[in-house]
């Protein structure tokens, strides 16, 4: 038994060593980074160790607008999304004709690149000197006004930052729920027609609970996703997100360490820290959670 012990301890040593070397030392290091005052990265020095770098980036108002930014994205394109996707997946598994089509139709946007799919957006928001978006045109045929999507308030800003997110991660969410739905046993569903239960009951009462480690699953990775959201900032709002009022806690991160502000590794882990700190929280209350509600 000893002997066995051994070799299992051998076999996960190659993987051990991996997250040591890219994951534990990187922690490790990033916390030493935020605890030093002042550190100057070309000579390695600092002028000493305290809090002051989480200070400075709590009354950061950039990083404060990123908070903002993040936790609104988390807050509205979560819920929409897995819900969404949820709606989706329960009509696509109650048709026969033509699922494989629209399964396939519906999972397109994943994997398309995130850049294009951002430029189709510019194309249907941003206003130009030579049209005001695709967007703005129904818009307009309906009375409205034009609105500046991508360059006017904020409000407009989030809305589309929001709606690219949820196209973004719908296919995924889509297709796993589409495959949790599948496995359900159909006696249940049989079961419960002969009784005359109705569809929502149904669905309320056999199809939620029995596919709720998925939906538990897209949950929690749907807030760390969304969380660390940078990239698809980038391709509405470009580089300058700090300008745009449309910058993210990842986005902080990046511009501390090679933005125009960048040079500042200290202020970077402090954040990256916070963000750390968040999503373990955010991750700890959904586990909390989940025990109640979660059905394995």
């Amino acid at each position: 038994m000893e002997k066995n012990q051994y070799k299992g301890w051998l076999y996960l040593l190659p993987a051990a060593l991996f997250l040591a070397a890219f994951l534990v030392y990187p922690l490790v290091d990033v916390f030493v980074y935020s605890m030093e005052e002042g550190y100057n990265f070309a000579s390695q020095t600092s002028f000493g160790t305290g809090l002051y770098n989480f200070s400075y980036v709590l009354h950061d108002p950039y990083f404060l607008q990123a908070v903002k930014n993040t936790f609104l994205m988390v807050v509205i394109t979560v819920p929409l999304s897995t819900g969404i996707a949820l709606l989706i997946s329960v009509g696509l598994s109650s048709i026969t004709p033509l699922r494989k089509l629209f399964q396939t139709i519906y999972f397109l946007p994943y994997v398309t690149n995130t850049l294009a799919v951002g430029l189709v957006f510019m194309v249907l928001f941003k206003k130009t000197a030579y049209s005001d978006g695709l967007v703005n045109l129904l818009i307009n045929v309906f009375g409205g006004e034009s609105v500046d999507f991508i360059d006017g308030p904020y409000p407009a800003k989030m809305f589309v930052m929001c709606l690219y997110v949820i196209w973004v991660v719908m296919p995924f969410k889509i297709l796993l729920l589409t495959s949790a739905i599948s496995s359900v046993n159909p006696n249940y569903y049989n079961a419960a027609r002969v009784d005359g239960t109705s569809p929502f009951r149904i669905f309320y009462k056999i199809t939620l609970p029995m596919i709720s480690p998925t939906v538990f699953y897209l949950i929690i990775t749907g807030f760390i996703g969304a969380f660390k959201e940078y990239g698809n900032a980038v391709a509405l709002f470009g580089t300058d997100l700090n300008a745009a009022e449309m910058n993210t806690i990842v986005g902080y991160v990046y511009d501390m360490l090679y933005g125009d502000s960048g040079g500042y590794p200290s202020y970077a882990s402090a954040a990256a820290i916070i963000l750390f700190l968040i999503v373990m929280t955010i991750t700890y209350l959904n586990l909390t959670f989940s025990k109640k509600h979660v059905y394995y």
